[in-house]
């Protein structure tokens, strides 16, 4: 039997996440999960693949707040509404899309880009910003939030496992970000999901999700290395793309949480 055994909302994007033993589903993805996003002076979305040190700025919600702190600067953190409603409202770039967001309040903008040693700012996805996935492997028109692209990753422990028995420094589940984690299953069987069943909201396995450097970033130290990739490359790369985890998509809203069977009602080809 597959059974959930984590499960992690990342409440600003390319920030430090959190994991939970509950998650609510939303026609979006997680609730809270991504719905922040940094962006530069162009608008343009921020991550770790060319600022590392996001990756220090780590997240927790205390009721209706969200609380952001510097790991590497005691007591040095911020405070404010986990949900915005006003805003000055501008137009941002997350990859191919445009999206329409509201922008933070100046005292919350001149916090992140005192810790990042450059101008930023922080925006919120309302809900009346509706981003759609990508039409080539959307179901129902589905939407996402500020994800790269869909609402949902899902890794097997076992493939993790089996990545680590690779290594010679075993590294945690954090580098891969995923919203849900399964115990169970063998290695890289998320990769033959094409529909299974989490407490009677169905998932749909879309798309492999390809790794990019973020990967290789230390979470705690924001230091880039050669691995996993380096590892990963030699048995996961396809079309020159290296594959590890599954993006979903959804149909249902609900409660999932820690301890959930996890059902596959239809299977697709291995991707390797």
């Amino acid at each position: 039997m597959m059974t959930i055994s984590q499960l992690f909302i990342y409440p600003i994007k390319s920030l430090g996440g959190i994991e939970v033993n509950r998650a609510e589903v939303t026609d979006r993805g997680f609730k809270y999960d991504r719905r922040w996003m940094l962006v530069d002076r162009q608008h343009r979305f921020m991550t770790q693949r060319e600022i590392p040190q996001l990756a220090l700025l780590k997240t927790s919600i205390e009721q209706d707040q969200l609380i952001v702190t510097n790991s590497i600067k005691t007591g040095n953190s911020i405070r404010f509404p986990i949900e915005l409603s006003t805003g000055n409202k501008i137009r941002c770039i997350v990859w191919e899309d445009d999206c329409e967001a509201l922008e933070a309040g100046p005292e919350i903008n001149a916090w992140f880009s005192q810790q990042l040693n450059m101008d930023c700012k922080l925006v919120y996805m309302p809900d009346e910003s509706l981003r759609k996935v990508d039409p080539d492997y959307s179901i129902d028109n589905e939407i996402t939030s500020f994800s790269d692209a869909y609402p949902f990753l899902i890794i097997g422990q076992s493939s993790l496992d089996d990545l680590n028995s690779k290594l010679s420094v075993p590294i945690p589940m954090n580098r891969f970000r995923p919203n849900i984690v399964f115990e169970g299953g063998y290695a890289f069987e998320e990769d033959e999901m094409e529909h299974f069943v989490i407490n009677a909201i169905n998932f749909f396995g879309v798309k492999p999700c390809a790794r990019c450097v973020v990967t290789t970033i230390d979470q705690q130290k924001a230091e880039k290395g050669k691995e996993p990739l380096k590892t990963l490359s030699s048995y996961r790369e396809k079309n020159n793309k290296i594959y590890f985890g599954q993006n979903l998509l959804h149909k249902g809203n609900g409660l999932i949480q820690r301890g959930d069977e996890l059902r596959i009602l239809k299977r697709k080809s291995p991707l390797f």
